[in-house]
C-alpha cells in the first residue's frame, strides 16, 4: 500500500483538529461511574471509611483503604485521572467484614473517593485529597 502525500495531509489536518477539539473533563467521567454505580440516588456520609496518605511521594503506588460495615459493594475513585475508576470491591454474605485495601496509581493531586452500597440499598460516600509529589500515570 502506497500513501500519497494527499493522503498524508489529510491525515495530519485530521490529527490536528481531533487534538484541537476539547476532551472530555475528567470530573464528567467520574460523575459519569458515579451515576452508573447508584442509579443517581442521594449519598449519606457516615459509615464508610477511607484511608490514604495526605502527601503520596510517588504516584505510582498510593496505598489505599476502604472499610464500610454493612456494605455490599465498595467503588474506589481517583477523580483527577484519566480513567477515574479505581476499583471494585463486592462482598458477599459470608464475608468476615467489608474492608479491602489496595494501592492505586495517582497522576496528579486530586481527591480519592469511595462510595459503598450498604445492604439496605442505601449509598455513603468519603473523599480525600491526595498531594502527590510525583504523577504515576506518565506525566
Amino acid at each position: 500500500m502506497t500513501i500519497t502525500r494527499r493522503q498524508t495531509f489529510m491525515m495530519a489536518l485530521g490529527a490536528s483538529v481531533a487534538a484541537a477539539m476539547p476532551f472530555r473533563a475528567f470530573a464528567d467521567a467520574s460523575e459519569d461511574s458515579i451515576a452508573a454505580f447508584t442509579g443517581g440516588a442521594e449519598m449519606g456520609t457516615e459509615g464508610l471509611t477511607l484511608t490514604a496518605p495526605e502527601i503520596a511521594e510517588n504516584g505510582n503506588t498510593v496505598p489505599v483503604e476502604v472499610s464500610a460495615p454493612g456494605a455490599v459493594s465498595i467503588m474506589l475513585l481517583a477523580t483527577g485521572n484519566p480513567t477515574p475508576d479505581a476499583a471494585i470491591f463486592n462482598f458477599g454474605p459470608l464475608a468476615a467484614s467489608q474492608t479491602a485495601s489496595t494501592r492505586i496509581r495517582l497522576a496528579k493531586t486530586q481527591n480519592v473517593m469511595a462510595i459503598a452500597k450498604m445492604a439496605d440499598g442505601s449509598f455513603v460516600q468519603a473523599t480525600q485529597e491526595v498531594k502527590v509529589t510525583i504523577g504515576g500515570c506518565g506525566g
